[in-house]
C-alpha cells in the first residue's frame, strides 16, 4: 500500500496562510511606522484571549488590543494605530487584555 501525506484544510503553525486575501492595500498607519522605529508590534492568538494587537517599547506596553467579533485585520490595525497615537499624546495606555 502506498502512504501519502495528508493533505490539510489549515496551515501549519509557522506557516502563511496565501490562500485568503494577504495585501492591505491603501492603508495608512502612519504611528505604527514611527513606532517601529524603537516598539514592536505584535498580532496573533494570545490563549484563552483570542486574536490581539500589542504595541510594546523596551519597557511599556502601549496598546493591547483584542480583536473584535467580526473585525477585519485592517480595522484592528487602524484601531491600533490611533491606539498608539492616544498613548504617546495623553500618556494613557489602552488594555483590553487585562481583567480589571
Amino acid at each position: 500500500m502506498e502512504r501519502r501525506q495528508r493533505t490539510s484544510a489549515r496551515p501549519a503553525k509557522g506557516r502563511l496562510n496565501t490562500a485568503g486575501p494577504a495585501r492591505i492595500e491603501g492603508l495608512h498607519l502612519p504611528h505604527i511606522e514611527a513606532f517601529l522605529e524603537e516598539g514592536e508590534i505584535t498580532l496573533g492568538l494570545m490563549s484563552p484571549v483570542g486574536y490581539v494587537a500589542i504595541a510594546a517599547d523596551s519597557s511599556n506596553a502601549l496598546a493591547m488590543l483584542k480583536r473584535r467579533f467580526g473585525e477585519s485585520l485592517p480595522d484592528l490595525l487602524l484601531r491600533l494605530d490611533a491606539a498608539i497615537a492616544y498613548a504617546l499624546k495623553e500618556g494613557d495606555f489602552i488594555d483590553e487584555i487585562t481583567p480589571p
